[in-house]
């Protein structure tokens, strides 16, 4: 296993009336950059940051550059991304995002 993508339904907060859940793909590849994981909103573009972030912003507020992770009571977590063009704010059940780090955890690069 090399590549890791998953799909997590998030919501993506915004002020006008909400959309419901959307399919967000979650994305790791240790050959091309083992610390960092990859979101994909739709009809954006891709985050890439710090899968360590990503991991400390479940337990305490996490920042990093443009990305501001932090749970939102017990069952999930906000991920902030802030750009030139404003701020998008995505939530997630923290489940989704723990199943998928664990599975980063046990991906291993492709050997060639």
């Amino acid at each position: 296993m090399s590549v890791v993508e998953q799909y997590a339904r998030a919501h993506i907060v915004t002020d006008e009336e909400d959309p419901g859940a959307v399919p967000v793909l979650l994305r790791y590849d240790p050959d091309s950059d083992p610390r960092s994981v990859r979101v994909d909103l739709p009809g954006t573009h891709e985050w890439t940051f710090s899968r360590t972030l990503l991991e400390r912003g479940l337990r305490a507020p996490a920042e990093s550059g443009d990305v501001r992770v932090w749970p939102c009571g017990r069952v999930q977590a906000v991920v902030e991304f802030h750009s030139a063009h404003g701020v998008e704010v995505v939530q997630f059940e923290s489940k989704a995002l723990l199943r998928f780090l664990r599975r980063t955890y046990t991906a291993e690069p492709v050997r060639g």
